[in-house]
């Protein structure tokens, strides 16, 4: 692993050993343009037929939930996934357009042998991916991903394809929405309502419009929707977590109490405070952890975030006696921690956030109705419930380079990272990692001097560009 930081506090990290290299799989799941390779049809729907060769259990029928978001390409690949499962003998359970953690709780809910959302999440409408959960969840194992894309590129597959009539059927579950709106609403205390709360609830055109403004109207908010249109070509277009000014402005313009916002698969959330100021994962980990250590609910003594959670996040914690655990980039990867060491609240600065005593992935309305709860039991606005954790200013650069070319090796970088973190020992971290998808050196660095780190950040940045044939530095 490429990243190198600093330890201003002695915060205990993670470093996870870079996986085995894979063709089509990335660290979540499978994502491309649609109709190019390899999320078109024709791929899909050996995917399908991959992963039902791996996926089949000969002592009974093995069922896969599938769910999906509105973007437009969805339908094409739905139809693929389910020719491809059935053909090997799978039973499809369809559940139409859900959120991500909807998919997750069906598929431990139906006692289903997998799940599989079509989502390219945040992306725009002209991307689409696929990710699969385990029976109880969990993303699959990376053994299991490395066996579907071995079994895909092979050439057996012909060998395991069922006679006529061991087809697998599909079937429509109906009330697939309304099962999710009481998963959400069962993480919400009985005691508690949300009447008195005005709440302006982004969808972002995904997969949320539907159950999300449901879930706070059934628990007595008055509730205000934008994003809630979908029509396949929308989906995170101007609205959502990416884009929060439209939230900003309509809890403005309404005087609400909160203003939430999801991304297109609803595994994520951004929040806004009555004063309209946006509130991202590391406040609401904050808050929430140090309600749950209050109540005595929360496990393992910290929190599990990533690298690239705010110093303020660490520094927060700690006033308070808790830790706070720091894996590589990536939700699978916090939730592995948590699982294999007892925590269960953990996520990323962007907003997944995983609350494992409810679902087994970021869970961005069972997120929102954590903080909601906070507002409802201390009958105090969301601003005074997050006064005491204060952002350090971060800075994060992209470096492009040739993309066979290793900057980090350079003596020129590595006295610049040097000299970075002997300027920030004990005041700031310095994190420098190499994108997995992409032909970048990620430069970030947080302290309390924002001019401090931004003449560090250029300095850094500068030498590698000059150690790369690489051309273009980008915020």
């Amino acid at each position: 692993m490429s990243d190198k930081e600093t330890n201003p506090s002695q915060e205990k990290s993670v470093e996870v050993l870079p996986m085995q290299k894979r063709r089509i799989f990335g660290t979540d799941g499978i994502r491309s343009r649609a109709n190019s390779y390899p999320m078109t049809a024709e791929m899909v729907l050996k995917l399908g037929r991959a992963a039902g060769v791996v996926l089949r259990k000969k002592e009974y029928r093995s069922t896969v939930v599938i769910g999906k978001d509105p973007r437009l390409s969805g339908y094409m690949f739905e139809s693929a996934l389910r020719a491809g499962f059935t053909s090997m003998g799978i039973h499809c359970l369809q559940v139409g357009t859900l959120p991500t953690p909807a998919v997750a709780f069906m598929t431990r809910a139906l006692r289903a042998d997998a799940g599989v959302v079509i989502s390219a999440s945040h992306n725009p409408y002209h991307d689409n991916g696929i990710k699969f959960f385990d029976p109880n969840g969990m993303k699959l194992p990376d053994s299991m991903e490395l066996e579907i894309e071995r079994i895909l590129f092979g050439n057996e597959m012909d060998q395991h394809q069922p006679g006529p009539m061991e087809i697998g059927r599909a079937t429509n579950i109906e009330d697939a929405p309304g099962r999710y709106i009481e998963f959400c609403k069962n993480s919400f205390p009985k005691s508690l309502r949300l009447n008195g709360l005005r709440v302006v609830v982004d969808c972002a055109n995904g997969a949320a419009y539907q159950v999300a403004p449901r879930v706070f109207w059934e628990l007595g908010a008055e509730v205000i929707s934008i994003g809630n249109e979908p029509d396949g070509l929308n989906i995170n277009n101007g609205y959502g977590s990416l884009y929060p000014e439209r939230m900003r402005a309509k809890v403005s313009e309404t005087r609400a109490d909160i203003g939430v916002a999801f991304d297109g698969d609803a595994d994520r959330l951004l929040v806004c405070d009555e004063k309209g100021r946006l509130l991202d994962g590391d406040h609401v980990l904050a808050m929430c952890a140090l309600a749950m250590k209050r109540n005595d609910t929360l496990r393992g003594g910290g929190v599990v975030a990533t690298v690239m959670s705010n110093l303020g996040l660490e520094r927060f914690l700690n006033r308070h006696g808790l830790e706070l655990i720091r894996t590589q980039v990536g939700d699978r990867y916090v939730l592995e921690y948590m699982i294999g060491n007892g925590y269960n609240l953990g996520g990323e600065q962007s907003g997944h956030m995983i609350f494992l005593d409810h679902n087994t992935t970021g869970d961005g309305i069972v997120s929102a109705l954590k903080v909601l709860e906070l507002m409802a039991s201390n009958q105090k606005p969301l601003s005074a419930l997050t006064s005491g954790m204060e952002i350090v200013p971060q800075i994060l650069k992209n470096v492009v380079i040739a993309a066979d070319s290793d900057p980090l090796s350079s003596v020129q970088v590595t006295g610049a990272i040097a000299r970075a973190e002997a300027a920030l020992k004990g005041s700031g971290r310095v994190l420098i990692r190499k994108s997995g998808t992409e032909p970048k050196i990620r430069v970030m660095m947080e302290g309390d001097s924002l001019n401090k780190i931004q003449e560090l950040v250029d300095e850094v940045c500068q030498a590698i560009q000059d150690s790369s044939s690489g051309d273009s530095i980008d915020g």
